[in-house]
């Protein structure tokens, strides 16, 4: 069960400055409003304290303020920080398309900026889910990134290594993941045929157990490309093969990110997620329903690009 600090308070209407240096200082604490002078936070670590020198100041402009604790209630919704992430991600997705555009020093101060924002926000997510998990991924892969720039062939760290792949070496190979593939897959094994093994041939397997020596599993414990850290498969496969750059395929990931595991909302997913469920109820077998698929993100990687 929460417990839930309530401040409320009253200010003379015309008192203008104390209401708004209030309001700030409300907003910088993660306070949510449940009304009109009515402000909550759950209980932790120095928060009473915050919202005491808040209503120390509000009684000291004339206004009055009462601070309250109950106990009870959901309004775990109303800490809601995914709006936050999402705008954040689009100001890390932007920088990291001007990788090569603009010189990394200039990045390097912005991706200070992003970082102190997304510090910033994890400092009042006091629910957190998987938006700032991604977040976080997304900048330290831009970091890494810019870090690569400005030093070039110093080692990387983290718990989560991709190794870079030559596609080169990846010709012509048998793929194999489980059957009946859902988004994660079925993007997946698009992504593999239109840009890294255009030869590629899928095996579709009831047992991941069961995968050949000599076939390239994917998506699934064990296989040489699946989830990494907070990547789906989509994402490592991205990464593993120098595609991460592509702003498109960027965008794309995005949605199957979403749509395989949450975080940051993306706004067509909901659109091809019925798109693809619809593919799957009407077409039993697997090689078909690739075929139709990589059609719906053909059209999406074309429809990506002509409208950035």
């Amino acid at each position: 069960m929460n417990n839930w600090l309530l401040l409320i308070l009253s200010l003379p209407t015309e008192n203008a400055t104390a209401r708004m240096r209030a309001w700030r200082a409300l907003k910088a604490a993660g306070a949510a409003v449940l009304r009109d002078g009515v402000y909550l936070l759950p209980t932790g670590e120095g928060r009473r304290e915050r919202l005491a020198a808040i209503a120390e100041d509000v009684a000291g402009s004339g206004g009055t303020p009462y601070l309250l604790e109950s106990q009870g209630g959901d309004f775990a919704v109303l800490f809601d920080r995914t709006a936050d992430y999402h705008q954040l991600s689009g100001d890390i997705a932007q920088c990291r398309g001007d990788l090569d555009k603009a010189a990394a020093g200039d990045l390097a101060r912005l991706a200070r900026k992003l970082r102190k924002g997304f510090e910033a926000i994890r400092a009042i997510d006091f629910f957190p889910g998987p938006a700032q998990a991604q977040t976080g991924a997304l900048l330290d892969d831009l970091e890494a990134a810019i870090r690569a720039c400005l030093s070039p062939g110093e080692p990387t760290s983290g718990n989560a290594i991709i190794e870079r792949r030559d596609p080169a070496a990846y010709r012509d190979r048998l793929w194999a993941t489980r059957h009946r593939p859902w988004v994660d897959r079925l993007a997946s094994a698009w992504l593999i045929r239109r840009f890294i093994d255009t030869d590629a041939r899928f095996l579709w397997l009831e047992n991941p157990a069961d995968c050949p020596e000599e076939a390239l599993g994917f998506d699934f414990d064990g296989a040489a490309f699946s989830h990494i850290g907070e990547r789906v498969t989509f994402e490592t496969l991205l990464a593993s093969f120098g595609l991460e750059t592509d702003p498109v395929l960027a965008r794309i990931a995005r949605i199957v990110h979403y749509l395989d595991v949450g975080g940051l909302p993306a706004p067509e997913a909901p659109g091809l997620e019925a798109l693809l469920a619809g593919m799957r109820a009407s077409i039993a077998d697997d090689d078909p329903l690739l075929a139709a698929a990589s059609g719906a993100f053909d059209f999406l990687y074309a429809s990506f690009k002509e409208n950035p």
